[in-house]
């Protein structure tokens, strides 16, 4: 593990190799602040210290931002879906994965992220662990003072992060350690600001104050051996981090000058040196003044020429700045009449989508890699503790308990998708993945992935088969009651049919669900009890004769019943039938 001199030495190695990239950070945090001056000092005077046209950094900087906030579906998936145990493996680590981004919340982290991403070029992701509820959580760091080192494939290995925080609020954080923060013991008079350094690597996560002595505030060795920060850096041609309005400060900066430059010729016009004729002994001023003159045509004001080209000048630097920064008038409304097509609006949109998608296709894998050290965190930290999360699944809330070490398994891999949607006009998107799937070029689960949004597609599957489960059954009940009046004209009874439809109505007024009314309603009767016969004495007509059971002899001649018919006498012993009565009285007669 690197000692804190170790970690500030090689801080002072990254601020040196970082300098042009810092300078161009303080440069467009400036111009967004409307702090002009810093960047330009001898550009504005006393008399206009500020500028006087629109922030347009800003404003394009803050609405791509919001365009490219929109957080990815989050999806995990088995090496064999078509098992439905791998799928509902699968379905629980997609519903571990939202909840992680749920906790951390993510997608109001992502407005700040994006803008981040937009004015320095790079956006910084961190997992940290909260022990209060033993989950990690994901964070976006300001890039401001972050500087990570890569690897040759683009790895992060480590990041240093230097935070400039007042030290009262840094000791109530940390107040075992309130004295020296505030150096009262060391320093006659301590500083109200203090220089706090975060370095993270695959040893260590470490937070010390170098203007403190090194003042070591936490050690926490890395629980899985790797670097729990993630960086995306938006693309150049160095490689080095770069803004989307780094090369229209200027330009920026010559729009406000231009705006000044007009304003002073307005007041010029206006107070211009008033001509008048030699006859003229006194100059009366204000709105009721009186100038007696013999040549009145000769009083005037005298005129100003002002370039023709001044006011232009203004509108072409407006249209520099739009080009340079990639942001079209549709964005802000102002649309050119002749385009008149919604087709126009979207090629003027073109620009602005591609650059979305492009940063989109950064920020997933960087969420794929920090969800992925998520549930590896989780599964070592906490293999045997039992979690329970709630989440919510297109308006459904629903509540999951999860072991770690059952539920993940090693499995870390999250698939992180923006969609086909992204950086397309919605309604172009859904089209093309509708026509795909109508041609079976794709199946509906991939439709379903592809659509950004919080949708869970095992489940949402699920929910359509029960809708056309439903949808069927609903139908077959209509059928069924389309056959009452073909009945009743053929004279047959249909009240079996009426009592049946009748209960499957009542049911749903009392909202049970339409396949338990079904159900009951059709129930099939219970079968008739069979009837109890009488014991029929031996010899008597009709009585069935009781076969011996398999293996078992026959009984002897002598057992054998009386023939009723043959009109023999009973064996000694053996009361008589009542047949063979009978039939002996008729004989004899």
């Amino acid at each position: 593990m690197l000692t804190p001199k170790e970690v500030n030495a090689k801080l002072g190695r990254l601020q040196t190799k970082f300098a042009s990239r810092d300078q161009r950070m303080r440069d467009v945090l400036s111009v967004r602040q409307g702090d002009l001056s810093k960047v330009y000092p001898s550009m504005f005077s006393e008399d206009y210290p500020k500028p006087l046209v629109a922030n347009f950094i800003d404003v394009a900087a803050r609405d791509l931002a919001e365009a490219m906030a929109p957080l990815p579906s989050f999806n995990c998936s088995a090496a064999n879906m078509v098992s439905d145990a791998a799928r509902k493996a699968a379905d629980t680590r997609t519903r571990i994965a939202n909840f992680y981004a749920a906790l951390s919340e993510l997608q109001l982290q992502m407005y700040e992220g994006a803008d981040w991403y937009n004015t320095y070029g790079m956006m910084v992701g961190l997992v940290e662990m909260d022990y209060d509820s033993n989950n990690p959580r994901l964070r976006l760091l300001n890039p401001w003072g972050v500087y990570p080192e890569m690897d040759r494939f683009g790895r992060t290995i480590s990041l240093t992060q230097v935070i400039n925080i007042d030290s009262e609020s840094l000791a109530a954080q940390y107040p075992e350690f309130a004295d020296q923060i505030l150096a009262k013991n060391n320093y006659q008079q301590g500083s109200p600001y203090v220089s706090m350094i975060r370095y993270h690597d695959a040893d260590q996560d470490l937070i010390f104050l170098p203007e403190r002595k090194n003042l070591t505030l936490a050690r926490t060795p890395n629980p899985i051996g790797k670097c729990l920060a993630k960086v995306a850096i938006r693309p150049s041609l160095d490689g080095q981090a770069r803004g989307q309005f780094d090369d229209v400060l200027s330009v920026q900066l010559a729009r406000a000058r231009f705006a000044i430059l007009q304003i002073q010729a307005a007041e010029k016009s206006i107070q211009a040196p008033i001509a008048i004729p030699q006859d003229v002994q006194e100059l009366a001023l204000g709105p009721d003044s009186i100038m007696r003159s013999a040549q009145p045509q000769n009083i005037r004001r005298v005129s100003l020429d002002l370039p023709p080209g001044l006011f232009a000048e203004s509108g072409a630097l407006e249209r520099e700045l739009r080009l340079g920064a990639r942001y079209p008038e549709s964005r802000s409304g102002n649309i050119n009449a002749s385009v008149i097509t919604g087709r126009g609006v979207q090629e003027l949109q073109a620009g602005f989508d591609t650059q979305i998608k492009s940063a989109q296709a950064q920020f997933a894998r960087m969420f794929s890699d920090l969800l992925g050290l998520c549930f590896e965190i989780d599964e070592k930290l906490f293999p045997n503790v039992s979690k329970v999360i709630k989440g919510s699944e297109d308006g459904t809330p629903y509540v999951l308990k999860y072991t770690p070490s059952r539920d993940i398994k090693g499995e870390y891999g999250v698939d992180v998708r923006y969609g086909i949607m992204s950086g397309m006009d919605p309604s172009r998107a859904i089209i093309a993945l509708l026509q795909m799937r109508s041609d079976k070029l794709v199946s509906r689960d991939y439709v379903r992935r592809e659509i950004p949004m919080d949708l869970n597609v095992s489940q949402e599957e699920q929910r359509v088969d029960i809708e056309e489960m439903r949808d069927a059954l609903r139908v077959s009940v209509a059928q069924y009651a389309q056959a009452i009046p073909a009945l009743a004209a053929q004279g047959q009874d249909p009240s079996e049919i009426v009592s049946r439809i009748a209960a499957v109505i009542q049911g749903r007024q009392k909202g049970l669900s339409l396949e338990s009314v079904v159900e009951k309603a059709f129930a099939p009767p219970p079968a008739p009890p069979m009837p109890e016969m009488p014991p029929q004495m031996p010899g008597m007509p009709g009585a069935e004769q009781m076969l011996p059971a398999a293996g078992a002899a026959s009984a002897p001649a002598s057992q054998q019943p009386p023939n009723p018919q043959g009109g023999q006498a009973p064996a000694a012993g053996q009361k008589p039938d009542i047949a063979s009565l009978l039939a002996g009285i008729t004989g004899a007669a």
